[in-house]
């Protein structure tokens, strides 16, 4: 437990996280990288890159030190952050490093703010936070050891391989033991580990878009493509693409996750899943089990997508829609190319907008989940506000380090 002077201090240095948390934080990073690079497996080049991860950790510092005296308050982004943890391994020893360097970049960024109280204070609340992530993280390895049968990461052979999209390829990955896998909660992500001929390995997660229950696990990776001369392309990205094939082994951790499919909170109108681009993975495998679990709701899928060359699952989808009559499929094309526009393959054209959801859900009460680009993920979450859709009935998530919706 924090003294009364700790809570104190570290309600105090809210304003100055506020001004230069992100300072703060690249300093944090940089030096831990430097000083303990053994972590650097752990972390996506590319978040650091853009910055994302800094001002996640930023945002996350700041929203700590507000609710310093009731933590229970981010019970939610604690638990995001634990279900990642535990996805790529993270282990009690390893927050002293973390915590060592947090405090020292403390002292080295804010100088002589960082007055003994304030170390003392934001020494204490890190053991504290550190505490609460360390019991959460060891209940998740002990629930997967039970239902998965395994911890840490496990062999795998890639079985089979086909083409999402033009950008996407899905792999179909099988346990080298031959053991089979039990069901994933929809929407869940499995960690992938591999390890070119450099030696270097990496980790990335990616959502299961295969039907929950599968003999296999389905992966289905958007090949990420720089966007300026001063970025490469992804790594991990253009490894699944380029390299691995049929017969390969790689590692998998069981599947971790929050969000994932709940049971519906009123008995009746539509759930409506929207994905956007890459998003529809975790969105894919979650209407395989709405679709089993409901044959008597409406269920809307609206998929965003910038035309017809890299939408992805066209053809699963229109089986699904085929075989059920309470599904509404509507694809929005924000880019129609020529052929899109001569096959007609798309309902409408442009950005998700209250007409949209005007037209296919009108004043009923709905349940959303929402997988995309964050630009996207804002843009669609403003509009359901505006629609006052309430926080409980608006289910997200970011692919990359979360971020805030309604900025």
């Amino acid at each position: 437990m924090l003294t009364a002077d700790q809570l104190s201090t570290i309600k105090a240095t809210v304003p100055v996280l506020e001004e230069g948390g992100e300072a703060l934080t690249r300093h944090f990073y940089q030096r831990m990288f430097r000083e303990n690079p053994e972590v650097l497996a752990f972390f996506n080049p590319a978040h650091q890159h853009t910055g994302g991860q800094q001002r996640a950790l930023a945002a996350a510092i700041c929203a700590y030190a507000k609710h310093i005296e009731n933590p229970s308050v981010l019970a939610g982004a604690v638990e995001l952050i634990a279900q990642k943890h535990a996805s790529l391994g993270i282990q009690a020893h390893h927050y002293p490093i973390v915590g060592s360097n947090l405090l020292a970049s403390i002292k080295e960024v804010l100088g002589g703010s960082a007055t003994p109280a304030v170390i003392d204070a934001w020494a204490a609340a890190y053991n504290q936070l550190a505490d609460l992530f360390i019991a959460r993280e060891q209940k998740i390895y002990t629930e997967q050891k039970a239902e998965h049968g395994w911890n840490g990461f496990k062999r795998f052979i890639v079985k089979q391989r086909e083409q999402a999209s033009d950008n996407i390829v899905s792999l179909y990955l099988a346990a080298e033991d031959g053991q089979a896998l039990q069901p994933h909660l929809p929407g869940q992500y499995i960690t992938l580990r591999i390890t070119p001929k450099d030696g270097t390995p990496m980790m990335r997660n990616y959502s299961l878009s295969n039907p929950a229950g599968s003999e296999y696990y389905r992966i289905s990776v958007k090949h990420e493509v720089a966007t300026t001369p001063a970025t490469p392309d992804g790594v991990c990205s253009s490894f699944v693409h380029h390299q691995l094939q049929v017969g390969d082994v790689v590692e998998l951790a069981p599947p971790c996750g929050e969000f994932t499919l709940q049971a519906p909170l009123h008995a009746e109108g539509p759930l409506v899943f929207i994905a956007g681009g890459v998003g529809i993975t975790p969105i894919l495998s979650m209407l395989h089990s709405a679709l089993a679990q409901h044959p008597d709701r409406e269920i809307i899928f609206i998929q965003c997508a910038i035309n017809g060359n890299v939408r992805a699952f066209s053809d699963e989808l229109a089986t699904l829609q085929n075989k059920y009559t309470n599904l509404k499929t509507h694809l929005r094309l924000s880019e129609p190319n020529a052929t899109d526009r001569e096959q007609q393959v798309h309902n409408s054209e442009g950005f998700i907008d209250q007409e949209l959801f005007d037209k296919l859900i009108g004043e009923r009460q709905s349940e959303f989940y929402l997988c995309g680009p964050t630009p996207m993920l804002s843009h669609v979450w403003h509009l359901l506000k505006a629609r006052h859709v309430a926080d409980c009935d608006i289910h997200y998530e970011f692919f990359g380090p979360a971020a805030e919706l309604a900025a």
